[in-house]
Parts: structure tokens; sequence; C-alpha cells
């Protein structure tokens, strides 16, 4: 199982991924990507979605139209885990290859 990152290691992660910030009311991160369409958006979640099964870990997400929520945690270690850090670098990766700072 992975193992829960302290506060301070969440903080030092966050501080190197733009976009992100911790939730309100839970030990996990999140970030809304917008895309310039609908298109654009379900492409980045397909991309992102073949890194998640590839690595057996799974966003908590959400699409409407060109907006992408999402919301990263490990469920079974109750928090933000490096699995979770690794996985918002692989959205921001795809994010930016699809024009999205």
């Amino acid at each position: 199982m992975a193992e829960r990152l302290s506060a301070e290691a969440r903080k030092s992660a966050l501080a190197e991924l733009p976009g992100w910030s911790e939730t309100a009311g839970r030990d996990a991160i999140a970030r809304t990507f917008t895309f310039k369409d609908f298109n654009e958006a379900f492409g980045f979640m397909s991309r992102a979605a073949l890194v998640a099964e590839k690595n057996d870990h799974h966003p908590e997400w959400k699409n409407v139209y060109k907006t992408v929520e999402v919301v990263l945690a490990t469920h079974d270690a109750g928090g933000v885990t490096k699995r979770d850090i690794d996985l918002a670098k692989a959205m921001n990766a795809i994010a930016g290859q699809l024009g999205v700072a």
C-alpha cells in the first residue's frame, strides 16, 4: 500500500504542480482543466485514463463540455500519496501537450 504524505511533503509537492491545490475538507488535491472544446477535453481524459490504468490508480473526475475537474487521493491510504503526485504530474504534462498551461 502507498504511504500517505505528510502535510509538509504534500505542500512541497504542490509547490511543483502548477494549477493543483489542496481540497477543502479532505486529504486530496484538485485541479480544474479548461480546454478549447469538448473534443480536446475528452482527448485529455482518454490519454489520462491510459496512464491511470497503467498505474492502477484512478482519478475522481467530472467533465462538462470543455472543463474537466479532477480530484486525486489514494483511498486505501486515506489521503494523498506519491501515486497522486505522479498522476497529477502526468495530467499536467498531457494538458501541456494540448496547449493548456
